[in-house]
């Protein structure tokens, strides 16, 4: 059935030109909105119209919601896609669009109040005997109130954020003394990221793996599950790799951890894409951290192991169809990992290196994916976040994955700037990667030793170990 409809995509980047393929691929008009910076970006050029909503900063065009909504009821758009990041999780725009009386692609302004607010989704998750980590019931008032918590389940902590994503708003406090200045340092980056200082705490896991759980859902109570993916490698909360299924998941914890994420998505009501969060120690316990209300960045690997177009889906829902797929037709076809790339320099501690791409060459071959948004003589902006592309791979097994993921990573040529391109590639060497023996400490050790032998032994150790699997 075709959908007779216009979206706009309240986004830009890569997420951006994916939306506008999935919506072209079904035979939906689309609106892309831009800055001044971005008048350039593909996103731009594929849609079937362009909207400049302000200049270079965030605030005066892709979080200036009264121009979003200008540029949507303008074009006579029926729905708003968010992507991710900038407006995508603010329960604020999502009720100004539903009074709009322009659909939303997404989960509805009060499920996503409750589930944006991570202090009242513990609650939730609680309430439904899902295990939550250990901290504050609730946001925390101010130091004191913090440091009795911190005293009754004992250091180290985290301030987590409570309107936070995307690895933003969270430290480690380990003492009495350090617990001032880290709580400080932490609101106002929750206040500066989010709008929002609230934070909440709860107990520091040392190097657990970050396993998260995709689910869909729709308005007739269809709930299903797309298995998790591990998002583990990360540097300083932000990931860089991603692959699914998790190799630290046996199949009965698969089970719990997918019931788990339906039975909290049930619970709130929850419609279109989420993903729930977990942490899974080294015990194999697992503990609810929080749900992403959104479409995530690392959705691609889910979709190559499932066959399940999660965009297209999140668009049926919002216009009112039932899921196309059932829970029992839902298998795991393979393994499948992602490398994020990004315009950053890792030898000079990831500082963004925005300026024009030369040239480029994309990887491909059966199996193979490049979401970007990069081209020839495209001029990669300072204003926003630094990732120009992801690269996926899906092969049978975790090992042939990994091979095929350095072959495409091989092949990916981008010139005319610096890159995370090899610091990836070289990640795919690593013996406790190829092994799956890897937490979220796992970055941190290897970026010493990334430095410490940059220019000798990790190149040569790389091309010993090519052939080692």
């Amino acid at each position: 059935m075709q959908i007779q409809n216009k979206i706009l995509v309240a986004n830009r980047g890569e997420i951006a030109v994916r939306i506008i393929r999935a919506a072209k691929e079904m035979g939906i008009a689309t609106v892309a909105v831009y800055s001044t910076a971005d008048k350039d970006s593909l996103h731009v050029d594929l849609a079937d119209e362009a909207v400049c909503i302000g200049s270079e900063r965030s605030k005066d065009s892709y979080l200036n919601m009264n121009r979003i909504l200008s540029a949507a009821i303008s074009t006579g758009c029926t729905a708003i896609h968010p992507g991710y990041g900038f407006l995508s999780e603010n329960p604020k725009f999502v009720k100004l669009v539903e009074e709009c009386n322009i659909k939303f692609i997404g989960p509805k302004s009060e499920v996503m109040e409750k589930m944006g607010k991570k202090a009242e989704a513990r609650k939730i998750a609680k309430k439904n005997l899902v295990p939550i980590i250990e901290g504050s019931n609730d946001i925390i008032k101010d130091v004191q109130e913090g440091m009795a918590v911190a005293k009754r389940i004992g250091y180290p902590v985290m301030f987590k954020a409570t309107s936070g994503g995307g690895g933003r708003g969270i430290n480690v406090v380990y003492s009495d003394q350090d617990f001032l200045k880290v709580f400080e340092k932490t609101s106002l980056e929750a206040e500066t990221s989010f709008g929002d200082k609230a934070l909440y705490i709860e107990k520091y896991i040392d190097n657990p793996r970050h396993v998260e759980v995709q689910i869909l859902a729709d308005d007739y109570g269809n709930v299903v599950h797309l298995f998790e993916r591990d998002c583990s490698l990360q540097r300083r909360n932000q990931k860089m790799i991603e692959e699914a299924p998790s190799n630290a998941v046996n199949e009965l914890l698969r089970r719990k951890l997918g019931m788990a994420a339906i039975k909290i998505a049930k619970a709130v009501g929850y419609t279109s894409a989420g993903t729930i969060e977990f942490l899974v120690d080294n015990k194999g316990k697992y503990y609810f951290i929080e749900m992403n209300a959104r479409i995530q960045v690392e959705h691609p690997v889910t979709e190559m192991i499932t066959g399940v177009d999660i965009v297209k889906e999140q668009i049926r829902v919002a216009f009112g169809q039932a899921l196309s797929i059932k829970q029992r037709d839902i298998k795991i076809l393979g393994h499948a990992i992602e490398c994020r790339i990004t315009a950053e320099d890792p030898v000079n501690n990831f500082m963004p290196t925005p300026g024009r791409i030369k040239r480029i060459l994309v990887p491909g071959g059966m199996g193979v994916r490049f979401d970007s948004f990069i081209y020839p003589d495209y001029d990669v902006q300072p204003f926003y976040d630094s990732m120009i592309g992801k690269v996926i791979v899906v092969a049978p097994t975790r090992i042939e994955a990994i091979r095929k993921m350095r072959v495409a990573l091989e092949q990916l040529v981008i010139e005319g700037i610096k890159t995370n391109l090899e610091y990836v590639y070289l990640i795919t060497h690593h013996p406790d990667f190829i092994r799956g023996n890897y937490d979220t400490g796992f970055v941190a050790k290897f970026h010493s030793l990334f430095l410490e032998e940059y220019h000798e032994t990790i190149v040569k150790w790389a091309k010993k170990t090519i052939n080692w699997i």
